[in-house]
């Protein structure tokens, strides 16, 4: 049967929250309720039809509530195949009920190993029968639906609702993997806690010859929805990314290789903010990060699909999106949880680590000292050098960034001379067909000499962002006034190495 309705559930969770919504939309539509523990207490003033485990089983809740629903009465009504003509026959001989739905809240262990150290209070917190229960509905999705974790409720809630009671085998399955994707992240959040640190295997280092590990918990930052294990690679691109996207206020989408932005762009919908990223730089975007600060939706997702890429992480994804992202099965997508991180950041070197201040300074129209005759007035062309100030702070130094309309056109990045990357990214820009009158321009440091102004001038840019502080800062501006640019120092560097 691909589509079934909801007759019978079974729910035990330990966070109760928005549960009252779930129980009071199986209640209009008859559905019987077994619950056990604090679970049924909740739901007996909700309501009174409700049935304890207890009452199914003929068994108590024994040994401190260690053992409440593993049971065959319990575990045969989610496992029975209903298309078994064997399984049902033991079923009715045995009068275990099928049991449609399973609603599971496990344990908050993550939570009590950061609350406590008491060994006692963690170990319980290690949930036996919650787990189990998530296993068996996924295994048996054909006939049962596993809501493994309150983190899908609303998704349950608004396919029950729209489907008036009933679920397809496809919601069937999605929700399988969702059970087994909150199983396997359980499971490794308690092998990490026995294991006595927080170190992630990763698949291998830089390169293949490499081992590698992430100290940390990956999983305050994103959650993983589907596609294969992070590599090292990965994580310093999202890193890069992360803290990148965080800069912008509006719909942005910016696409990273190497750690450096390649692609990215700020437009009214996040759809338009993704092709005018991708439009900067179409070859370097195969292979890359795809990051967004606002939902991907589904206009954005089939345009997505059309590239292979890496990694793409959001804080959203609308209905249907994942169906299309899950169709590479090595894509790797993450639901963002949080890109706030630690003030300091570190570097090995040498015999010790480096320790510094995070780069959080963010410059805006009042950081702007205007040195040239000619001025930046136009609101549209002071975005822009926010805009393109903002990317190449993000970027490895030296480095030029070139924009326009809030849009990456080109970027010089890594280069051992500032006049160098410039070269790099008006060609760059060239390869692409954009043209550059009109553009801004963004240096993460001074220029050193006037050579960057003069190639400038021949590319048609009308306005620089830089920090000033050479002592040859007069050539330039003197180079800036002859050619008609507007230049602005912030008197903040943003080296990155």
């Amino acid at each position: 049967m691909t589509s079934k309705r909801i007759k019978s559930a079974l729910i035990s969770v330990f966070y109760k929250t928005d549960l009252d919504k779930i129980v009071a939309l199986l209640k209009k539509n008859g559905v019987q309720i077994y619950a056990t523990g604090g679970t049924l207490d909740f739901i007996k003033k909700l309501d009174d039809s409700v049935r304890s485990v207890e009452s199914l089983t003929g068994y108590p809740s024994i040994l401190g509530g260690r053992v409440k629903t593993l049971h065959p009465k319990v575990f045969g009504g989610i496992l029975g195949r209903l298309d078994n003509e064997s399984d049902i026959a033991e079923m009715r001989q045995y009068e275990i009920p099928a049991l449609d739905l399973v609603i599971v809240d496990l344990y908050p262990f993550e939570e009590t190993v950061r609350n406590t150290t008491d060994e006692a209070e963690i170990i319980e917190k290690i949930d036996i029968g919650g787990i189990s229960l998530i296993r068996a509905g996924a295994k048996n999705f054909n006939d049962c639906l596993i809501v493994p974790s309150s983190n899908y409720y609303k998704e349950f809630m608004e396919m029950y609702e729209r489907q008036d009671g009933c679920t397809t085998l496809d919601d069937r399955k999605r929700f399988a993997r969702y059970a087994f994707q909150t199983s396997s992240h359980y499971d490794t959040a308690i092998f990490n806690w026995f294991a006595g640190d927080n170190a992630t295997p990763l698949r291998y280092g830089e390169n293949p010859h490499q081992k590698a590990v992430f100290n940390g918990n990956l999983d305050e930052v994103f959650e993983k929805l589907h596609g294969k294990d992070l590599s090292y690679n990965n994580l310093l691109d999202l890193d890069a990314g992360l803290n990148l996207i965080r800069e912008f206020d509006e719909p942005t989408f910016a696409i990273l290789k190497h750690n450096n932005p390649c692609g990215i762009a700020s437009r009214p919908t996040i759809a338009e903010a993704y092709d005018a990223a991708l439009a900067g730089d179409p070859v370097s975007a195969f292979g890359g990060v795809f990051v967004s600060n606002r939902p991907i939706d589904l206009k954005t997702a089939e345009e997505m699909n059309k590239m292979f890429f890496e990694v793409c992480v959001a804080p959203a994804y609308e209905e249907g999106v994942l169906d299309i992202l899950f169709t590479k099965k090595n894509r790797i997508v993450l639901k963002l949880k949080s890109n706030n991180f630690p003030s300091k950041v570190y570097k090995s070197a040498l015999n010790g680590i480096l320790e510094q201040d995070r780069d959080l300074h963010n410059e805006t129209k009042d950081d702007f000292k205007a040195v040239t005759n000619k001025t930046v007035d136009n609101q549209n062309d002071i975005d822009d050098l926010i805009f393109a100030n903002k990317i190449v702070k993000h970027s490895r130094s030296n480095a030029i960034v070139l924009a326009k309309n809030k849009q990456l056109y080109a970027s010089g990045i890594g280069q051992t001379s500032r006049v160098d990357a410039l070269k790099q990214a008006i060609a760059k820009a060239g390869s692409f067909n954009f043209d550059l009158n009109g553009a801004v321009l963004a240096s993460d440091a001074f220029f050193p000499f006037s050579d960057c102004v003069e190639i400038a001038s021949m590319a048609g840019i009308k306005a620089i962002v830089q920090p000033g502080g050479s002592v040859r800062d007069q050539e330039s501006v003197d180079a800036c006034n002859k050619f008609g640019i507007a230049m602005v120092f912030t008197g903040y560097r943003h080296f990155k190495h």
